[in-house]
C-alpha cells in the first residue's frame, strides 16, 4: 500500500474518532499516534495535514456536501462515509497538487475497505457532483464579476 493511501486511511480513522468524541486536535493526534507509533513520518505528515485541515474547514466542507445531498442530512450518514466525503472535499479545495479524480478514486478504494458496497456509489455520486461544481465555479465567478463590472459602469 502506498504512503498516501495509508495516510488517507489514518486520517479517516482520526476523523472518525473526532466525529464521535470531539477531542481537541492536539489530543486527537497524540492519542492516535500513540497507537500507531510504527507509521512512517511521511504517512504521519500527510495524515495529520488531511485530518487537521479537514477539521479546520469542516463547516465549509459540510456546506459543499450539503449542496449535493438532497435527501441525506450529514448527521444521518454513516460516520465512515461522511468522513470520507469530508476528506476528499478537503483535498479538492486545499490540496491543489492532488488531481480531483485521484481524490475520488482514493475515497472509493478506502470506502471499499471500510464501508459498504452501496457506499461507493453514494460517495462517487456526491464527489463527482462537487467536482463538477468546482470545475464550473471559476467561470461562473468570472462571468458574475464581469456582469457586476458592466452594471457598475
Amino acid at each position: 500500500m502506498g504512503v498516501r493511501r495509508r495516510a488517507r486511511e489514518c486520517a479517516l480513522q482520526m476523523l472518525f474518532s473526532y466525529d464521535i468524541a470531539r477531542p481537541s486536535v492536539e489530543e486527537l493526534l497524540e492519542t492516535y499516534w500513540e497507537e500507531m507509533a510504527e507509521a512512517a513520518d511521511e504517512v504521519k505528515g500527510f495524515a495529520n495535514e488531511l485530518a487537521t485541515g479537514t477539521i479546520a474547514h469542516l463547516s465549509e466542507i459540510d456546506d459543499r456536501i450539503r449542496m449535493r445531498t438532497e435527501h441525506w442530512r450529514i448527521p444521518r450518514m454513516a460516520v465512515v462515509d461522511r468522513n470520507l466525503l469530508r476528506m476528499a472535499v478537503y483535498e479538492f479545495l486545499f490540496q491543489p497538487n492532488t488531481p480531483k479524480t485521484v481524490a475520488i478514486n482514493e475515497a472509493l478504494e478506502i470506502a471499499r475497505r471500510f464501508s459498504t458496497s452501496e457506499a461507493t456509489q453514494f460517495i462517487n455520486g456526491i464527489l463527482d457532483a462537487i467536482k463538477r461544481d468546482l470545475e464550473t465555479q471559476p467561470a461562473a465567478e468570472i462571468s458574475l464579476a464581469g456582469l457586476v463590472h458592466h452594471v457598475n459602469r
